[in-house]
This record gives structure tokens, C-alpha cells and sequence, in this order.
């Protein structure tokens, strides 16, 4: 996540972190889910299987932080064999640049994002943002 986002100021829920992982790891979606990896110790980090895109993707992953304070920050990331990166963020947190809720929108995630709603839930927020990446993914092989 890029510096001075204003996310982090409140602590990292553990629990939630460790119940996204659980729900990640159960689909097959994912090659691996690692909570709090050395790189990012404050993150879940789940790399998607290869298999789903094309071969010009060398690598995607979601980096997911939820804090105590149900602000969250959840950043996808496609790259590719070229050097290029796609990526996307949606956010929940105080800031400077947009609403509380907020995304900063693909190809380059730029800010100040586009303000939005998200479902107070950790649940339905994750189920929300994997579906858009789902039809993400589906446009690759339309």
C-alpha cells in the first residue's frame, strides 16, 4: 500500500485477518494465502492460481489489511511479463482525498480514488470485491 494513505492508524484486527485467510485458502481460486508474511507482516497476502489467466500475467494477488476500527484496505494487483502492472484498491479509511469509503480505480490506482459504499460487514465486503474480480478475470478469455 502506498505511503501517507492515511490507513493504519488504528491496529490490525488479527482475527479478522485470520478468518479472511481461512476463507481465502478454502477456495480454489488461490495458489497460496499467507497471514502476516515477513513482506508485509500487517497483511494477508493471497496469490491467485495462474491458471485463470492468460500466460502474459506473471503474477496477481490480493494484499488485504482490516484494522480494529472496520477500516480496511484491500489492493489487487495483476503483473505482467512485460514489466506492466493493472491494479486497483478499495479502502475504507479517514483521509484527505475522498469519503471514508473509497476506490482508487484500475489500471494505476490513482489518488484521490472514486468515493464509494461498502457493506459493514468483513464478509460481504470480500464477497463484493472478489465478484468484480471474478468478472475481471471471466473478460479474459471473452
Amino acid at each position: 500500500m502506498p505511503e501517507g494513505d492515511g490507513a493504519g492508524t488504528a491496529p490490525i484486527d488479527i482475527e479478522i485477518l485470520d478468518r479472511i485467510a481461512q476463507r481465502l485458502a478454502a477456495s480454489n481460486r488461490f495458489s497460496t494465502v499467507t497471514v502476516q508474511p515477513e513482506s508485509a507482516p500487517n497483511s494477508v497476502i493471497a496469490e491467485f492460481a495462474l491458471q485463470y489467466y492468460p500466460a502474459t500475467v506473471s503474477r496477481a494477488y490480493l494484499q488485504l489489511r482490516w484494522f480494529t476500527t472496520d477500516d480496511f484496505s484491500i489492493h489487487y494487483v495483476e503483473q505482467y511479463a512485460d514489466g506492466e502492472v493493472w491494479e486497483c484498491r478499495w479502502d475504507r479509511h479517514p483521509n484527505e482525498h475522498n469519503t471514508r469509503d473509497h476506490l482508487h480505480p484500475p489500471p494505476d490506482a490513482p489518488t484521490p480514488g472514486t468515493d464509494a459504499t461498502y457493506p459493514t460487514d468483513w464478509r460481504d465486503v470480500l464477497t463484493q470485491i472478489l465478484q468484480r474480480l471474478e468478472k475481471r478475470i471471466q473478460a479474459f478469455w471473452e
